[in-house]
């Protein structure tokens, strides 16, 4: 047990649970911007397997992984306006369409593993993103460090969380879109543009899901079908245990980090724990989240809610 308990606070825990969040914290992001709009997400895990998947064919394709990158978020993209047609313009039920996503990307992810790589489960591996040293030295604290803040999609997220927490609270943009979570009918009347402002979160949700799914892709060298295993569900999760706020959502995150963090400790642990009960750690604590054990969590009033805007 002292030897488990040694493991979970060295840095090396610390950096693996920092890279395990980083595409719950992506897709959280992206779940954000949707639902404060007023469009519920469900889809965030078909986005985050699109967008794992374009990413190797992108890189596969080109050799270039910058191009990958650029594939997985445009995909992600196209995968978040699909949503938003159905649910805007179609005025669908937004979780049925998200459903429907989640399931077409399965679907069409293995269905393109076949044609491109003859295989049902697993691609070709590409290449990945090159990390670049932070401190010089040679020591755990430095390979921690470099580890963390010398991957470039780490630092990105950084700077997405905190640039999702300026936008949404502390610019016209912003005002805006909350307005249209809250109460689009009064924000149409002062001559807010409702479906524009929704399909620009949701498309942009898309993207962000998207590089989450790269995120995996990058870390594996590869695609593997069904690769995304519930994190987008995991991420929405977080969403409202952070109650709809970029930072709150964030910590969310590497709280759901740390438990799949501490199930990968447990297992290779040897401990005399059923392999079945360390593998349901992340999960229950998803459940736990959503009864509302860390408070009482209210969503956007419009979050949902179709909008018919009035002639």
């Amino acid at each position: 047990m002292s030897d488990i308990l040694g493991s979970m606070i060295s840095l090396a825990f610390l950096s693996q649970v920092i890279r395990i969040s980083v595409p719950y914290v992506l897709a959280g992001m992206g779940g954000v911007f949707s639902e404060r709009s007023g469009i519920v997400n469900i889809a965030l895990e078909g986005m985050m397997l699109n967008g794992a998947f374009a990413y190797v064919l992108g890189t596969f394709l080109t050799g270039d992984p910058v191009a990958g990158v650029i594939s997985g978020v445009l995909c992600g993209m196209l995968t978040g306006l699909v949503h938003g047609i159905v649910s805007i313009r179609f005025k669908a039920n937004q979780i049925i369409s998200g459903v429907a996503i989640n399931l077409l990307s399965v679907g069409m992810t293995k269905y393109f593993l076949k044609i491109f790589f003859d295989s049902s489960s697993n691609s070709a591996r590409v290449a990945g993103i090159e990390s670049f040293s932070v401190l010089p030295y040679n020591s755990e604290f430095a390979d921690t460090i470099n580890g963390i803040f010398g991957n470039p999609l780490i630092i990105l997220t950084i700077a997405i969380v905190v640039f999702s927490h300026l936008t949404i609270f502390k610019t016209v943009f912003g005002l805006r879109l909350r307005s249209v979570g809250e109460h689009p009918e009064a924000a149409d009347t002062l001559g807010v543009k409702v479906n524009l402002i929704r399909y620009m979160c949701v498309i942009l949700s898309g993207a962000l899901a998207g590089l989450g799914g790269v995120w995996l892709a990058v870390d594996q060298h590869q695609f593997t079908d069904g690769m995304s295993n519930g994190r987008g569900f995991i991420a929405l999760a977080a969403v409202i245990f952070g109650k709809w706020s970029p930072i709150g959502v964030a910590f969310g995150c590497l709280l759901f980090g740390f438990a799949e963090s501490m199930q990968i400790t447990l297992q290779s642990s040897g401990a005399d724990i059923p392999t079945q009960f360390v593998q349901m750690i992340p999960y229950v604590l998803t459940i736990i989240a959503l009864a509302g054990f860390i408070g009482k969590s209210m969503p956007p009033a419009a979050s949902g809610v179709v909008f018919e805007k009035d002639n």
